[in-house]
């Protein structure tokens, strides 16, 4: 898959492209329903199949101040649309520049005269353009102007009727339920990243811990959960208990992901690492001691084995 991150460094042989064009957070069923039918627009028209996201995300842009949201930062939501099997991504940088262009000079400058796309995907709570003023009726306008084919894609719901969301995952990771987060994406939600050299309390007790930064994820509840994990390339998951939080007992600090994986003593600093949320455990809380903390993990390692075993 070519990423492009400036719509100016577009080749000719990446343009007449289908895209579905969304921040795709989380990468949903709903957000891959609309990737697939650009995908499917593409096989028709003999085109490259592709995205077109922004980064970094428009809430980040406006409330640069505001706690980060974000599900699937920009690495690993390349690593997801790649494995659909998209030719291209267009990752255009969110600027104030891009941000005050009017739907009318979206669609002409970047739509159809930077990227020359053929048919783009959208779905149907799309809006675009200076102050949101575009929407999809919009879209379809404007492209028609330009010869441009739109898709609106109608909600999604999951079974029970609920609609997938990326807000409904973010409100189920903020409440510590990782189960009703999976049950909307479709998987885990994972956080991944490089393995940061802690303090090395864990191996003084008997559980040595790959902490991982929560740098540009939102932060889901604190506490202890069951968690699968893989480590650089290899496809076999290993299995684990892992904290969030701020480690109260030893005086507090920043927001990690500790995870202590089971049956496994590998070196694994620096490495690249993938961790899933299966499911919560117990909340984050001080302990009077190393003692009573020892014992405590060993009860929620139990509880994590117990709960990857079913």
């Amino acid at each position: 898959m070519r990423i492009f991150r400036h719509a100016a460094d577009v080749p000719a042989d990446a343009q007449g492209a289908a895209v579905a064009i969304g921040n795709f957070d989380g990468l949903h069923p709903g957000h891959r329903l609309v990737i697939g039918r650009a995908q499917e627009a593409a096989k028709r028209l003999g085109a490259p199949a592709g995205v077109l996201t922004f980064e970094p995300h428009p809430r980040q842009f406006f409330q640069p101040d505001a706690p980060c949201l974000r599900l699937t930062p920009f690495r690993p939501k390349a690593r997801l649309l790649q494995a659909m099997g998209l030719d291209l991504m267009f990752a255009l940088a969110f600027d104030a520049a891009l941000a005050g262009l009017s739907p009318e000079a979206f669609v002409a400058e970047i739509l159809a005269k930077a990227l020359g796309l053929k048919h783009v995907v959208v779905g149907y709570d799309f809006v675009f353009g200076k102050k949101r003023a575009g929407d999809a009726k919009r879209l379809i306008a404007e492209g028609a102007r330009h010869g441009i084919a739109v898709d609106v894609i109608e909600p999604v719901t999951a079974a029970g009727g609920t609609i997938y969301s990326s807000t409904k995952v973010r409100e189920a990771l903020l409440a510590g339920d990782a189960a009703g987060a999976a049950s909307i994406l479709g998987r885990e939600w994972e956080i991944e990243g490089h393995v940061q050299a802690g303090d090395r309390r864990g191996r003084t007790i008997g559980f040595a811990t790959a902490n991982l930064m929560l740098e540009g994820y939102l932060t889901p509840r604190h506490g202890v959960y069951a968690v699968k994990a893989w480590i650089e390339d290899d496809p076999t998951p290993l299995k684990g208990v892992a904290n969030i939080g701020r480690r109260p007992t030893f005086g507090g600090g920043g927001v990690l992901l500790e995870t202590h994986l089971f049956d496994f003593a590998t070196d694994i600093y620096g490495k690249h690492m993938r961790v899933a949320l299966v499911d919560f455990i117990r909340e984050e809380r001080k302990f009077p001691g190393l003692e009573a903390l020892k014992a405590q993990i060993e009860t929620d390692g139990a509880a994590a084995r117990r709960i990857l075993a079913a």
